[in-house]
Formats: C-alpha cells, structure tokens, sequence
C-alpha cells in the first residue's frame, strides 16, 4: 500500500509513504524558491516520477473552502487514476497524526495547538487547540477540541447560542472564546507588521521584552479576554485576517530598531509568558484526567522552543517528544500515515530518525558550471581550520533538512566565541538584528555549557532553548540570546559529518560548540540544490560554501 500525501495550502508539500517508511517528501518553496508557496504541483510530479504506482491519494488541506484546492485536485486526476481522500475537515488529526507516529511511543497525549485548523461550519468557528490520545494501529479520539469564534464583538444568534449550549454539555467541544492561544501570539506579531506566520521572530524579540509591563491575557486557563482583541478584516497579508490587539494596535509598526523596540518587546513577551502558561494549563489539565506521561506537541506552536522548555521543566515526570515539522509542512506527511494505518491496521513503530528527507538526490557536478567562484578540494580539517581563522562556512551535504530549522545538511557555521559573530552573520543572512542565532554542541558536552531540563537528554532537532551556565556566557557569546538562554541541537557519532566537525574544532580550540544557522538569506527558503548553494554564495558575504560529498570548497573570485 502507497500513499501519497498533499499539503495544498501555506507551505506546502508532497510525501509518500508505505510499509517501507517514508519514500518520498519535499516542500514546495525549496523548488519555487518562494516562501511558504501554496499548491504543490511541481513536488506531485516530482514525487510520482520517483515511486512506484500510487494506490491512494490524501489531500491534508486545513479546512479551507473546495475552491482552493481545486487546482490541486485537477492535477491529480490529470496524473494518476487512484482513488482521493480529502481530510479538509481533520487538519488537526494530520499534525497529531505525524507528531505521534514519529514519536516512537506506543501510547501518548497529542496536543496541537495551531492558528488555523479546520473550520466547525465555515465562517463561524475554526480549531484552535486539540487534544487528543493516540494508539497504534490508528487509535485517535479527541478529548477536548477548543474553538476560536469569528464575529468578534457581535450577538451570536439564537440558533448559534443553542448551539455552543449543546456542544459544550458533551464535554469535548470548547465554544468559548474568540481567540485561541496562537491567535493571541499573534496579535505580537501583527503589532511589529510582521505576518501572521513569522511568529518566530516575535519569540526572539520576547527575550528583550521588561516582566515588570505583563498584563493578563487569559480569563480561564486558557480561554482568551476576548474584548481586548480583534479580528482585522483589512489584513494586507492575504489572509482573511490578522489578530490584533485592540489596545495597542495604534502603536504598529513596521519595522522595530535599536531605538523603539521597548514596547513592542514588553508586549513579545507578554504574549509568551500568557500563552505558554495557557498551554501548560491545557496540558496539567489531561495528564491529571488519564494519567498518561508521554506528551507530543505539535502544530504551528509546537515551534516554539521558549514554550516548549517551559512545560518540559513544567512537568518533569513526563517524557515530551516535540514534533520538528510542526508546521503545516508536515501534514502531508501525518495525512498519508495516518490513512496507511487505518487500511493496513500496521503496528510497526518507525520513530523519527532525522529530517534530512527533502527532495532527490541531486547532481553535484553543476557547481562547476559558475563563473566568478573559485574551488578546492579539501577535507573537514581544512573546513575547521577556516571556523577557526573566523571565516563563515555553508555546508551542504547530501538531502535537506525537511522542517524549518537547519541541523547541519544546509547550514552557515561560525565560531561561537567571537564577540561579534551575531553582527557578521547577520550582515551575511540580512535579516532582522534581534533574533538569535543557535548552536550545535557535541551531546556529551551540553551540561557542561547548558543548564539541564528536566528529564531530557538530547536535542537532536532544535525543539528547546537551554539556560546558558553563566560561567560559560562570555566564552560563547555568539550563541547566546539576550536573556542568557541558548537554542541548541545536540550531535552524536550518528550525526556524520557534524560530529567529525564538532569533534576535530574541540580538539583544537577546546570548544565543543559552533554557531549554526540556516543556510539561506533573510525571506528565502532553505537552499535546497547546489545552484541554490552557489547563488546565496554569490548574492552575499559568505565566506566559503563546502559539500561534503565531494569536498569542493568554493569562494568568490
């Protein structure tokens, strides 16, 4: 049985799964090289010219109207003769769906919290958290499903009303609130006109924000004030709207700067401290009622790596697993596993073993086709000589990371103990001054540089923002955010070419860290091809780009 699975809408993406595992993925902006790029008809093709015969197509949309979907739809039938599913009214059971089959646990509490899922009657209520339990082989039933209200500040009607009455008296259905917890984050975001799905850049401008200005958010656990809050129809992003905060919304903006960024980081943090502790609730909430201690989180919160630290320390008897494709790009993904093991009733465990997936393998000998370059064939001492010398590296080896944080197979390495590395990396990635930069660490050395988190050990997929050991901050204060914590992933033997690198710039520095960001500049997806590789290369002040495979290093001539 092979399964092939469509994320249409916001970042999309095609996967393919059988009794073999994943056979297939890829995102559609890393082939457009348009961020967040809806219908994914390029990755379609790609995918069934690289497996076998398709038995069945599902299409993981998240609750938007039949129209949009259509030209996905149409390419499907033009391309394959095979039965299709839709799963427009489930978008929360496809990211429990991935977060719970990777995992690796037989049993576990799935909690997603997202912006948008799937709608309860278009235009009237859409998913905001959901709870469920899972089991193999297809074993999901939904505790609790919390759902945000449209027509903010309007009567509902009678039949509306009558309606939230009957719901709410079964127990599982939450008609309570206006907001959801990430529609409240991203009031924060609006406010620094930013879109709605660049939440991450409001996570890293909370750590500037001042504890002293947090106002109360949530009136109930985790049930929004709802007069304080709007839905603004006139939203420029192409949404139907964007969340604001009634109060502050005349103070937005643009773009934040060394010079008016207080308010708008006070308010970062609000949002943060509010919603993690929302979330925390929601969890303390149904670990008491089943007393079941393995935890996925997913959804496009699950990428919160602040939140996720807190309810990890929150609750330290349970064991967490952090989906690292929280997003919606992954629900191609959970849509098509979740369909395999509702036919097959397959049992197998296939816990996550990297997110180095996206695309097919690509032919290397094109970078030898560009002008203005200059190469060398060198090995990983030679690389570590260059980290060393302070020089900026790309590595790029062999499948791209499939989620949206770079774990060594297209990431720009530095040295984390130059003062300044967060300023020339910058310049590099052109992108925005308050946001962090994370780490790599050899994972026998993370206690020694980092505070531990409850009961976790390793990090491997940059799921959690560690509390530096403050005797460690001035030695490796190019990694360290401004509230003193760290992101980080951690690397072992396993990890290949990152553990032979990590390894030999300990044996000469002593150090057992390195900066790593993503391979890419401000507003692009990851690079995903070698041509990807050699036009950043060229487009910006990287020093060196070095595939691993063949040991060609490139600089600009």
């Amino acid at each position: 049985m092979r399964i092939l699975g469509i994320s249409p809408y916001h970042d999309s993406s095609v996967a393919v799964f059988s009794e073999a595992g994943l056979e297939f993925y890829c995102k559609e902006e890393r082939l457009t090289r348009k961020k967040r790029q809806p219908y994914p008809l390029q990755s379609f093709e790609l995918a069934i010219a690289t497996v076998g015969p398709i038995d069945l197509v599902v299409i993981a949309a998240p609750g938007i109207a039949p129209k949009n979907i259509g030209p996905v739809k149409k390419h499907i039938a033009d391309l394959l003769d095979c039965p299709i599913v839709e799963m427009s009214d489930t978008h929360h059971l496809q990211h429990a769906s991935l977060a719970f089959y990777n995992s690796g646990f037989n049993e576990a509490l799935v909690f997603v919290c997202d912006r948008n899922g799937s709608y309860f009657e278009e235009d009237y209520a859409r998913e905001g958290e959901t709870v469920f339990t899972a089991s193999y082989p297809c074993n999901f039933e939904a505790l609790t499903k919390n759902y945000w209200l449209y027509n903010v500040g309007q009567e509902a009607s009678v039949r509306n009303k009558e309606l939230i009455e009957k719901l709410d008296l079964e127990g599982k259905l939450n008609f309570k609130s206006c907001f959801s917890i990430v529609k409240v984050y991203e009031t924060a975001t609006s406010l620094i006109g930013q879109h709605p799905l660049e939440n991450g850049k409001t996570m890293g401008l909370s750590s500037y924000g001042n504890k002293a200005n947090i106002q109360p958010l949530f009136r109930d656990k985790y049930f929004p004030i709802d007069h304080k809050f709007s839905h603004d129809k006139k939203s420029f992003f192409g949404d139907s709207s964007v969340a604001i905060n009634t109060e502050l919304d005349s103070l937005s903006i643009s773009k934040v700067t060394p010079e008016n960024y207080q308010p708008y980081a006070d308010y970062a943090l609000n949002v943060q401290l509010e919603t993690q502790e929302a979330l925390k609730q929601l969890i303390g909430e149904h670990l008491a009622k089943t007393h079941i201690k393995k935890v996925c989180l997913t959804g496009g919160y699950g990428l919160n790596i602040v939140a996720n630290t807190y309810v990890a320390e929150a609750f330290p008897d349970v064991e967490f697993y952090f989906e690292p494709l929280a997003d919606d790009s992954g629900n191609s993904i959970g849509g098509a596993m979740y369909h395999y093991h509702k036919m097959t009733q397959d049992r197998t465990v296939r816990k996550i073993e990297h997110t180095f997936i996206n695309g097919v393998k690509h032919d290397l000998s094109v970078v030898n086709n560009f002008e203005n370059v200059e190469s060398t064939v060198v090995d990983v001492n030679f690389v570590v000589d260059l980290l060393v010398q302070q020089k900026s590296v790309a590595v790029f080896n062999g499948l791209a990371e499939s989620g949206p944080r770079a774990l060594g197979n297209r990431s720009i390495l530095f040295d984390a103990r130059n003062p300044h590395a967060k300023d020339i990396v910058n310049v590099i990635k052109k992108r925005e001054w308050y946001r962090p930069f994370a780490a790599m660490i050899l994972q026998e050395d993370l206690h020694e540089y980092f505070e531990k988190i409850a009961n976790i050990e390793e990090c491997r997929f940059m799921t959690l923002s560690y509390n530096t050991r403050p005797e460690k901050i001035k030695e490796i204060g190019g990694v360290v955010h401004a509230d003193g914590t760290t992101r980080i992933q951690t690397v072992a033997a396993r990890d290949g070419i990152c553990h032979d690198i990590l390894t030999r710039f300990k044996a000469m520095t002593g150090c057992p860290l390195l900066l790593n960001t993503s391979f890419n500049l401000a507003g692009e997806p990851l690079v995903d091809t070698p041509e990807d590789a050699m036009r950043t290369l060229l487009n910006c002040d990287l020093d060196f780009v070095w595939f691993a495979e063949t040991g060609q290093l490139f600089k600009k001539s």
